[in-house]
């Protein structure tokens, strides 16, 4: 007989037969009785089963939020970090396979999908200063400084040299004009001064548009050839008075020989294959030709250098003419900034290496339980152009954080009820490269199934707060998980109270600058950007010194910013994922329309133009969207005690309106001259491709009509109008769920 530990009898679960059974008496009759039993018995247990409601996704959502691990994100974050990761690199190929490796430990299916795609490598570049013509040259080095106990100096040494992807190749040497920060107006500026810009190279410095922007705007001013300088105003940090000025590793700024890279490409995607996709290594797809592109206004047409802070004063100090405006003007201790022409004259040579490479994307699926062909879209790019521990790994270690929290739910008997894609992008600071061909490949699935897109490129910049940006019919529930998740440098607050400080807490996904671009402006999905502090605390932005050390230092020393980042990113998308209506509401985004509206309009008075029909259609989208928003309340305030056909069908049909309205937001002609950007309400300006504008098209059109006041250019805005009017009514057809 079984007895306890402590040497009493346990009494059985199960009495034993009686003698009269035991010798068959009535034997039968009690073994019927038994399995009747049991019939009765499992009976109860199935329909209490059946009956009885799954584990609440809030259980799990709630579980999600405990399972944050700041040594897990520090880890994945280090490990990232060893080496430079340039797109096409042996050293980014071997961070794919550890990102995959990563997916694939925590049971989730994974894999890499490849392309080929253009990239650009510097073969050759040298830059000389000569204080006039027909005196000697001094040469600069091109190069950034490691300082001494650097524990990244020797891998350093496959940081790729300073340049700009994509640049023009030839050399020019010419006088220099200081252009400051390379807007068309400081063009303008220079012109009404007098100072000609044809033939010269352009001295221009980082601060308010991106280089892109500025090398166009230089060329299209006549310069032959542009020099982009970071300005120790703007990334140096200010010294003391009496004090001398501190840089990295002694404090967060940019030291005098950092160098800030980038791309010149003016387009999103292999520039081989735009608006169609690429294709891996040797498979067979059709290419533009190097005559095609040499000829394309998405390059840039001349050759151009990036430079440091300390070569960018040098030039400065050789140069004579006028002195600049006061704005123009450096720091404490800065030279006096003049406007050029010379006399200095700058000798300028690029020749890139513009070629065909392999980059890899990497997947992690997740599958739904109740609607596997319904898609929520995690994603963060990998690439970087040095170490890349800000941009883009603190990302891709918030995401990696994510995963291995949503393995734990699984371990818990959590399912998501609609699929959740990881999604790993290579080649982003190439041309946002990776996410575009992938969008480009299963553009017509995707339009079908995904419900949103949820973007992280730099989880961490330093203090400053939580900082989202999005698609309007996301803001409730970005408010909703940002008041979950404490603020990592005020824990007696969350997230939503920080958030809450800045005008507007949420801004807009307009701006092409990353990896939303394909998914909201090219196909009209629901997309959202976010990130925890201001770029300004990040002054080491594509620059050699974006390393782990900065990170541990300055960015995140204790790593709960990219904790908390990880929180509401993560419970974001199991909202999205789990909750049976999707959590969306267009009543915000027909406000959103409105604003945007009336701002335009004041801008336009006076013009012979009428916003009438705009007005109009932003009028029906708020009723759309009201009566949609009343049909789900009304919905979830029903009482379904056992789930029927009939609800199931009305759930599948509110969902449907709910993530197909952002796609009628789309125009199949796409923005005029810029046709991949197909969304009618949020695309970066043709001005400055990461600026935040609604409606592009107007703003374009309107901007060309009041500079040339043509009866055409009137004529063409009030086109764009009609033309933003359709998509808007198209969006509330949608909502309405009815024909006409």
């Amino acid at each position: 007989m079984a007895t306890s530990r402590g040497g009493k009898q346990r009494q059985p679960l199960l009495h034993p037969p009686t003698p009269a059974a035991a010798n068959g008496g009535g034997g039968a009759a009690g073994r019927r009785r038994f399995v009747a039993f049991l019939a009765v018995t499992a009976a109860l247990v199935a329909s209490h089963l059946l009956l009885a409601p799954p584990a609440s996704p809030s259980r799990y959502h709630a579980l999600f939020l405990s399972f944050g691990s700041n040594a897990t994100a520090a880890a994945h974050l280090r490990a990232l970090t060893l080496r430079p990761h340039v797109a096409g690199s042996e050293a980014n190929a071997a961070a794919a396979r550890y990102v995959l490796r990563a997916f694939s430990s925590l049971s989730f299916p994974a894999h890499i999908t490849p392309y080929s795609v253009l990239l650009s490598y510097p073969a050759h570049r040298s830059l000389t200063l000569a204080a006039a013509r027909g005196l000697a040259a001094r040469p600069f080095s091109l190069v950034q400084e490691t300082y001494a106990g650097d524990p990244y100096a020797e891998a350093a040494a496959e940081v790729i040299p300073t340049y700009f992807a994509y640049s023009g190749s030839g050399s020019v040497a010419a006088e220099v004009v200081y252009a400051n920060y390379g807007h068309a107006e400081d063009y303008a500026h220079l012109a009404a001064r007098g100072v000609d810009v044809s033939g010269k190279v352009a001295l221009m410095r980082y601060g308010d548009i991106h280089c892109e922007d500025m090398v166009r705007n230089a060329l299209a001013a006549g310069a032959a050839a542009a020099v982009v300088y970071t300005d120790a105003k703007d990334f140096g940090g200010g010294s003391p008075k009496g004090g001398k000025r501190k840089w990295f590793p002694d404090a967060r700024w940019l030291p005098p020989t950092g160098v800030q890279v980038g791309t010149l490409y003016y387009g999103n995607g292999d520039p081989t294959t735009p608006l169609w996709p690429s294709c891996a290594a040797g498979e067979d797809c059709e290419r533009l030709t190097a005559e095609d592109l040499a000829g394309s206004e998405a390059m840039p047409g001349m050759p151009a250098l990036p430079v440091s802070g300390r070569d960018g004063e040098t030039i400065l100090k050789a140069m004579g003419g006028d002195v600049a405006p006061p704005e123009w003007q450096g720091g404490e201790g800065a030279p006096v900034y003049r406007l050029g022409p010379g006399p200095a004259v700058l000798n300028l040579t690029y020749i890139g290496n513009d070629t065909l490479a392999t980059i890899e994307n990497v997947f992690a699926v997740i599958q739904g339980k109740e609607e596997p062909d319904r898609y929520v879209i995690i994603g963060n790019h990998r690439d970087a152009w040095t170490f890349g521990a800000i941009d883009p790994n603190s990302g891709t270690a918030a995401m990696l954080e994510i995963a291995e929290r949503l393995s734990k739910l699984q371990a818990k008997g959590w399912r998501p009820r609609r699929t959740i894609i990881l999604c790993s992008w290579d080649a982003e600071e190439f041309a946002l490269i990776g996410s575009t061909e992938w969008v480009e490949d299963n553009m017509d699935t995707l339009s079908s199934r995904a419900i949103a897109y949820l973007n992280v490129d730099i989880s961490v910049f330093g203090p400053g707060g939580f900082r989202p940006r999005s698609t309007p019919q996301l803001d409730e529930l970005i408010k909703e998980a940002s008041k979950m998740v404490p603020d990592p440098d005020e824990p007696s607050k969350t997230l939503y109270d920080t958030m809450m400080r800045y005008d507007p807490p949420i801004t807009r996904v307009a701006g092409a600058g990353t990896d939303f671009a394909a998914f909201l402006q090219h196909i009209g999905v629901p997309s959202l950007d976010m990130s925890y502090g201001l770029f300004e605390e990040y002054p080491v932005y594509h620059s050699l010194y974006d390393d782990y050390v900065w990170v541990e230092r300055f960015g995140d020393p204790l790593f709960q910013r990219h904790v908390a980042v990880a929180s509401v990113w993560g419970l974001i998308a199991l909202k999205l994922a789990d909750d049976e209506i999707i959590p969306f509401n267009y009543v915000s985004y027909a406000s959103e329309l409105e604003e945007c509206t009336k701002d335009i309009v004041d801008k336009c008075k006076g013009f012979p133009v009428s916003f009438s029909p705009l007005q109009k259609s932003i009028k029906k989208l708020e009723s759309a969207a009201t009566k949609i928003h009343k049909e789900k309340m009304s919905l979830q305030a029903e009482n379904w005690s056992l789930k029927t056909r009939q609800y199931t069908l009305k759930v599948r049909e509110i969902n449907d309106r709910l993530m197909m309205a952002e796609r009628a937001f789309t125009n199949r002609e796409g923005l005029i001259g810029r046709p991949w950007y197909k969304h009618m309400i949020y695309a970066s300006s043709d001005q400055d491709d990461w600026g935040t504008k609604a409606f592009p098209g107007i703003v374009s059109a309107m901007d060309k009509a009041k500079k040339s006041n043509t009866t055409e250019s009137w004529r063409s805005l009030q086109h764009e109008i009609y033309r933003v009017a359709r998509v808007v009514s198209k969006a509330s057809a949608v909502l309405d769920g009815g024909l006409t």
